[in-house]
């Protein structure tokens, strides 16, 4: 039996779009002599389609054009399709999570999820009812276990903490099923794969039964999908593998299966430029954008987001502005013209000095007698922020804002400054690994794209004379680990402090995080690499009293 993983880019709410891209692969699956193929979860509908689930008639057109589709597709192979399903019932909520059969021109047998994640950036449990019992579909001779993304991720064997007290696949098992299909949109993270593949392996081998996985590629507001769908034998050995960040249709025969290489552990850094040019590009263009607009300061942040822009649009899609102050140095403008030269990219140098200078004297009279400080300096980020949303506005460009993880978590950004934009592309990117994928682009290119004096030199936002990032900040690489040790792992100070830093640095850097909350809920949306980030599935208060660190981190000091 050859089953087809119909590995596709979905844009949330486009029903006709996303039914033709449904209808393409499928026509691709029958002409390579697939007996059944499968799309990923909700795939007509897109995901994560929200709150549009909570709109009846969304879900009506959602069915309109599945019986469309049913029609279009009748002479092919059968077709699983990933809709939203009406809840008959009076009582739970009103959708199941479901994929649709469609065959001979007809919607047929519903398979309805079971287990619906409630975690980071996941909330199914405000939209489905959650389905028990067994789903198997019975075609050709064989009996096939029908399974949606989270109901494989419950193993008893593989997770040493299960979130959830059954597991969907022991009870297809049970029932009988001969092997076990997957429609998954999982999204991606850096290392995932890798994990997602042992699992899927292990259980392949535990039950003794082939298992194929479909996950769509694509990017979606702050979610970025991977693809790589895949198929394992009986005995957990690869059998098949979707394409990386792309389109793709992938034929596995269950019943003869030759293996494959196992995953390879891909570089960090590549994995991360790949995530992060698919999801500028998609989120551009799904937001109906096609060029963009950046700031160009010299420094490290702007020079790696301009060049996933650069790769995600085109060269000649990207405006890169400069705009220097009294405090710019002549090597970060060097620095910003040779970037802009090496990526072919126009750039435009608007000079803040009068801008600066009509600011001072208007405020002149209201700081009368106050000391010069932060404000000053704010002050500047807002009037750049001001230039490149007049220039977004009058071009029609999306900006594309700059900033890092590792500022994004302690506050040292500006509101409606250098946070002004679109699209946040390195929001989840901490400051070490920002260098290090410059780094591995220059030699994957095998030249020179980010200057080497912009890798080399001491980071610094110029908004005064001889300033760096690190006069108001505890050097990078040990910030990073204290950030990913307290953002992504959920350790409090003591626990930190007690794996070797420094404690009053910690609690610094604790207290920041806290207080810079409210920047945070008002920046722009940024593309998700990481286990954790400052996005969708961050939900902290912003009006708190937390204390419990600081106490635990003085018991430790």
């Amino acid at each position: 039996m050859k089953i087809a993983l119909l590995q596709i880019n979905p844009t949330v709410g486009d029903l006709a779009g996303n039914a033709q891209l449904i209808a393409d692969a499928a026509r691709e699956a029958g002409r390579r002599g697939a007996d059944l193929a499968v799309t990923p979860e909700l795939a007509l509908a897109g995901y994560l389609p929200r709150d549009l689930l909570l709109s009846a008639g969304f879900v009506r057109c959602c069915w309109e054009a599945l019986a469309g589709l049913a029609r279009e597709l009748a002479s092919g192979p059968p077709v699983i399709v990933g809709v939203p399903e009406p809840n008959p019932s009076e009582e739970g909520r009103p959708l199941y999570n479901a994929g649709a059969l469609l065959s001979a021109g007809r919607i047929g047998r519903r398979f309805r999820k079971a287990l619906l994640p409630t975690y980071d950036v996941f909330d199914e449990d405000r939209y489905f009812e959650p389905f028990r019992g067994a789903q198997l579909l019975d075609l050709d001779g064989r009996r096939l276990g029908i399974s949606i993304c989270e109901d494989v991720w419950n193993d008893r064997d593989f997770f040493k903490r299960r979130r959830y007290h059954h597991d969907p696949i022991e009870e297809l098992i049970r029932a009988g099923a001969e092997a076990i299909v997957n429609l998954s949109a999982s999204p991606f993270t850096v290392g995932k794969h890798q994990r997602r593949e042992e699992m899927l392996g292990s259980m392949a081998l535990k039950h003794h039964v082939p298992v194929v996985y479909v996950n769509q590629f694509g990017g979606n507001d702050d979610l970025v999908f991977d693809g790589r769908s895949c198929a394992f034998r009986s005995d957990g050995v690869p059998t098949a593998r979707g394409r990386a960040f792309a389109e793709d249709v992938v034929i596995c025969d269950i019943d003869r299966a030759s293996p494959i290489d196992a995953l390879g552990d891909p570089a960090a850094e590549q994995e991360i430029w790949e995530a992060l040019v698919l999801g500028t590009r998609d989120y551009t263009r799904k937001c109906g954008f096609s060029r963009v607009v950046l700031g160009l300061s010299g420094g490290i942040d702007s020079a790696l987001t301009a060049a996933i822009a650069v790769e995600a649009l085109g060269a000649a899609s990207v405006l890169g502005v400069l705009m220097p102050s009294p405090y710019s140095s002549q090597g970060s403008i060097d620095d910003a013209l040779a970037l802009a030269a090496n990526l072919g990219i126009e750039t435009l140098t608007l000079p803040i000095a009068p801008a600066m200078a009509a600011m001072e004297a208007t405020l002149a009279g209201a700081f009368a007698g106050l000391p010069g400080d932060v404000t000053e300096e704010n002050i500047q980020a807002r009037i750049r922020g001001n230039l490149l949303m007049a220039l977004s506005n009058k071009r029609g460009a999306m900006l594309l804002t700059t900033g890092n993880k590792s500022e994004l978590a302690v506050g040292y950004c500006t509101l409606y400054g250098d946070m002004s934009g679109g699209l946040a592309v390195i929001a989840d990117v901490p400051k070490t690994m920002v260098y290090r994928v410059s780094a591995w682009l220059n030699r994957a290119r095998g030249r020179q794209i980010i200057p080497e004096s912009t890798l080399t030199k001491a980071p610094s936002a110029e908004l005064r004379p001889n300033q760096t990032d690190q006069d108001s900040l505890p050097p990078y690489d040990a910030l990073d680990e204290i950030l990913r040790r307290h953002v992504e792992q959920h350790q409090p100070a003591g626990e930190i402090v007690a794996a070797g830093f420094d404690g009053a640095t910690v609690r610094r850097v604790l207290r920041l995080v806290r207080g810079a909350e409210f920047k945070r809920k008002q920046a722009a949306p940024g593309l998700k690499v990481t286990d954790r980030a400052f996005g969708t599935g961050w939900r902290m208060p912003i009006a708190a009293r937390l204390c419990s660190d600081e106490v635990n981190a003085e018991r430790h000091a």
